[in-house]
């Protein structure tokens, strides 16, 4: 039903093991950490779609963990939902001020957490990734793996669908290569920066002349992708 990465971080196993079974029934991939030292290390090489942050952790906490992940330039679009026993309101605000965008109090039901879970990302999905995204005739739709310019199918490399997936769904903004490595490659592949040029050429080729202006070069940072006209790049 959904190839969604769900990270759980517990530093309990049957409580790892009873959300990692709601999951896979829900149709979700999950992956698993007990503390916030391995969940860093799992997060910035397999990016997950979500991640259940248990608060109470061994040595580094859930909320500092949030608070890191949330600082940095790789991690700070994954949605968190924070797992705690702590019931009381300021442990809520302070699990949500650090970057939460839900929380959940045990016990709990693995139905609620899945709906929850559901719910989050939702609301934290960009186009492109789920639902299709269509740009000026240019159409990118997740469910089939299909890009089409305006009706008619496009060749496009397994690399280059990444990459304009990630475009497609962050447009407008200014990436370096170096951010573009870590986003489209993963930040534990170790990838020369010309590499992210290599790709961009292909790309532009395979949307040809009708889309290739949408990949615009930014002088001195990188790249963008934008339906605005970028004048000469």
């Amino acid at each position: 039903m959904s190839s969604r990465t769900i990270l759980i971080v517990d530093d309990e196993a049957p409580i790892r093991e009873m959300i990692a079974a709601a999951l896979e029934m829900a149709g979700y991939h999950s992956l698993e950490a007990e503390d916030a030292r391995t969940a860093h290390s799992i997060i910035v090489d397999q990016k997950p779609d979500l991640i259940l942050l248990d608060w109470m952790l061994p040595n580094i906490s859930g909320v500092e963990l949030a608070r890191r992940l949330k600082r940095e330039s790789l991690t700070n679009e994954i949605p968190i939902i924070m797992l705690t026993a702590k019931g009381e309101e300021d442990h809520k605000i302070q699990g949500l001020e650090a970057g939460a965008d839900d929380y959940i109090t045990k016990p709990f039901s693995p139905r609620e957490l899945v709906a929850r879970l559901k719910a989050v990302l939702r609301r934290t999905t960009p186009l492109g990734i789920d639902e299709p995204i269509d740009v000026n005739g240019l159409r990118l739709d997740p469910a089939s793996h299909r890009v089409t310019g305006n009706g008619v199918e496009l060749e496009i490399g397994p690399t280059e669908y990444r990459l304009l997936q990630f475009f497609m769904s962050h447009q407008e903004r200014a990436y370096t290569r170096s951010q573009l490595l870590d986003q489209v490659w993963g930040g534990n592949v170790y990838v020369d920066e010309r590499t992210v040029d290599v790709h961009i050429r292909r790309l532009r080729k395979a949307l040809g002349d009708d889309f290739m202006h949408l990949v615009q070069t930014v002088r001195g940072t990188g790249y963008r992708f934008s339906a605005k006209s970028a004048g000469k790049a």
